[in-house]
């Protein structure tokens, strides 16, 4: 009941604005919950890894007039609807393409609910916590850097850079050395226990982007499993470099 009544309520705020009916016209819901954690950010440049099918980069056009967004989903499916969505959108660039540590062509496995398919095996855990989120079969994709797809001298600050991939957070990192140097703030979702095989965890996740450079500002949209334990989260980072600050939302 209680997830229904969030579902109804985000359903009432997306139908009031015009950019957002549109996306809900292609079967496609903003992702306003984090809108709260952007506000403030005042962003100009927005790289959105795993954007699915474009939840992520509709609310940061709505948000923030004159951003410009690269955009990366390697899925025929969600990306065709990402066009739909943003299609005409001279400041949204979508790439189909993964981002991962290294150049290579594998075989990507598809959940049921698009938006949990992974470059790693789907776990038990997983499915057990997230039902309706098991592996339907697979597609094959190509895996890029994203310092090879993303031209630095792009990158207007403030610029941030979201990352959704499960699992495969640790690798988009190791292949983004130079564009974190661009990028004033990482918001990416991290897992506390393993729901992807062989995925690196919260910790992992942490150190890598403080040996960046980067400090947390905060955790949102916590989910936990039936027993209150706390499953995965989205973290935002800023880099201490950085002379954009963020305001209290």
């Amino acid at each position: 009941m209680h997830h229904r009544l969030k579902q109804l309520s985000k359903f009432v705020r997306l139908i009031g604005n015009p950019v957002f009916r549109r996306g809900l016209m292609n079967g496609v819901g903003a992702s306003i919950e984090h809108a709260s954690v952007l506000r403030g950010l005042d962003l100009r440049t927005v790289i959105d890894v795993g954007a699915n099918v474009g939840q992520f980069s509709l609310l940061a056009v709505e948000m923030f007039p004159g951003v410009r967004i690269e955009a990366f989903e390697p899925l025929a499916g969600p990306a065709a609807i990402f066009r739909k969505v943003l299609d005409g959108n001279a400041r949204v660039e979508l790439n189909q393409v993964a981002i991962g540590a290294q150049a290579q062509d594998v075989v990507m496995n598809v959940s049921r609910r698009n938006d949990s398919s992974s470059l790693l095996p789907i776990t038990d855990r997983q499915t057990r916590i997230f039902p309706g989120t098991e592996s339907v079969g697979t597609e094959p994709v190509s895996v890029v850097t994203l310092d090879s797809a993303v031209a630095v001298e792009s990158i207007t600050s403030p610029a941030l850079l979201k990352i959704d991939v499960q699992g495969f957070e640790l690798e988009v990192l190791k292949g983004a050395t130079q564009v974190l140097r661009s990028c004033d703030y990482v918001y990416v979702e991290v897992s506390f226990v393993e729901l992807y095989e062989r995925q690196a965890l919260a910790p992992e996740v942490i150190a890598c982007l403080a040996g960046e450079g980067f400090e947390i500002v905060g955790a949102y949209n916590a989910e936990y499993d039936s027993s209150g334990l706390r499953v995965q989260c989205d973290m935002l980072f800023r880099s201490r470099s950085s002379r954009a600050a963020t305001t209290d939302s």
